[in-house]
């Protein structure tokens, strides 16, 4: 696992105004994206406080290493930075950290700095493959006991990790609308119904970067797995539980799924995580133990992380009032019945080729009690016991004009907390 370093010091400060007090993006944190900056086109950047740095003005500035990551992510993805595996960016963010904590650099840097309020941020990578999981435990227990209230865990569960693959095109950066998918639904008979959802969800999920390649026919072991993984980000995967309730048997989630994913727009390094690793949870008394291919004594002492994810509703008539979001739930990452690492060993063990930019998504993730719980389906008991929001609103799933906020923070004692940034998307009918 990565090791911690001077640039994870919670001592160290930076001479760029505002970031030193920054929730999301202190210069302990330097994540990556792509953005536009007024008048200009899409290019790598890192996020410092309330701005965004121009990889490409500042790639003369670094020295040789970190200067070739600089150039490599300045393009309009950062895929190719990435192809180089996370050594590459590991010089980028040492290179970086050095600029922007030394005052004597700061007349040469500053006008490489841009306001993030004036910037469009764009997907980081050109995402050729989306896979989503489904290690949250304890969302599938509460899911699964909507159907099967004796046995809601199906037998494979705690010995395979789950998921199905989604669809890469309708993947999108936190902000603008999202349409409210139509399909069909069960009717009142045997037959089904075609229109609108009317059951529309949010999920809370983390999203895992890929890093770094393997040969179609070989696999990625999983003691060295975290070296595949780029970094994490928010996603939201948005889901139609009517059609998908009707449509997932035989074959998985269709419609239900693939007409819109939201992610944050940065990718927060696995080294800048370094700090926030800590052990996986025990597995319960009785569980079986991960098969071999699966099981590395390292990853189970570091391959979780020290992440708070939380979810926010913004309803058009809280907006309207000028009323700031209601927070629906908040909970750990450590939810995850499998490690990343697992995820991506476990993806590739039959061969299946991962590249730079893939996105793994976690499924939802929701811990033991009714205030983590990261999905309407389970806030609601699957629409039978609709929330109460403080302004009189009710919700049981999502209506026309709701906004949904998603935002992370990792945090452990000793470090800086760093963010994610938001992951929001408003439901437009």
């Amino acid at each position: 696992m990565t090791q911690t370093d001077d640039t994870h010091d919670p001592t160290a400060t930076s001479w760029v105004v505002g970031a030193d007090g920054h929730s999301e993006f202190p210069v302990q944190n330097l994540p990556l994206g792509v953005f536009s900056p007024p008048g200009g086109g899409k290019r790598g950047g890192v996020a410092i406080g309330d701005c965004v740095l121009d990889l490409a003005a500042i790639a003369g500035q670094l020295e040789r290493d970190a200067s070739d990551a600089a150039r490599l992510a300045a393009g309009e993805t950062l895929n190719g930075l990435f192809a180089e595996g996370n050594e590459a960016v590991d010089a980028l963010r040492k290179g970086v950290f050095a600029l922007l904590t030394d005052r004597s650099s700061e007349r040469e840097v500053a006008p490489a700095l841009v306001s993030a309020r004036d910037c469009r941020l764009h997907l980081p990578f050109a995402v050729g493959d989306y896979t989503d999981f489904y290690t949250g435990i304890h969302h599938a227990i509460n899911v699964g006991k909507q159907f099967r209230p004796d046995n809601p865990l199906l037998p494979n569960y705690k010995y395979v990790p789950i998921g199905y693959h989604g669809r890469a095109s309708s993947i999108r950066p936190s902000g603008g609308d999202v349409r409210r998918p139509q399909g069909q639904r069960k009717g009142p008979g045997d037959a089904p119904e075609f229109g609108p959802s009317q059951r529309l969800d949010y999920e809370l999920e983390m999203g895992i970067w890929t890093s770094g390649s393997n040969e179609l026919g070989s696999d990625i072991r999983i003691a060295e797995a975290a070296e595949h993984i780029a970094g994490l980000c928010l996603l939201n995967d948005w889901s139609a539980r009517d059609l998908q309730a009707w449509e997932y048997q035989p074959l998985g989630p269709f419609l239900a799924k693939n007409f819109h994913s939201t992610v944050s727009p940065w990718v927060v390094t696995s080294t800048a995580l370094a700090p926030f690793r800590v052990a996986q949870p025990p597995r319960p008394q009785g569980d079986p133990a991960p098969l071999p291919y699966l099981l590395d004594a390292d990853d189970q002492a570091h391959g979780a992380f020290a992440i708070q994810m939380e979810v926010r509703l913004l309803t058009a008539r809280m907006r309207e009032a000028g009323s700031p979001p209601e927070r629906l739930s908040k909970g750990p990452m450590t939810a995850m019945y499998w490690t990343a690492a697992q995820l991506v060993a476990h993806h590739s063990v039959n061969g299946c080729n991962l590249r730079p930019g893939d996105l793994l998504g976690t499924g939802t993730l929701s811990s033991e009690t009714r205030d983590t719980f990261g999905s309407l389906l389970e806030l609601s008991n699957g629409g039978k016991e609709p929330i109460a929001l403080s302004n009189g609103e009710t919700r049981s799933f999502l209506e026309d004009g709701d906004e949904v906020i998603m935002t992370a923070h990792a945090v452990r004692d000793g470090f800086r907390t760093i963010g994610f940034g938001e992951c929001r998307g408003r439901i437009a009918g």
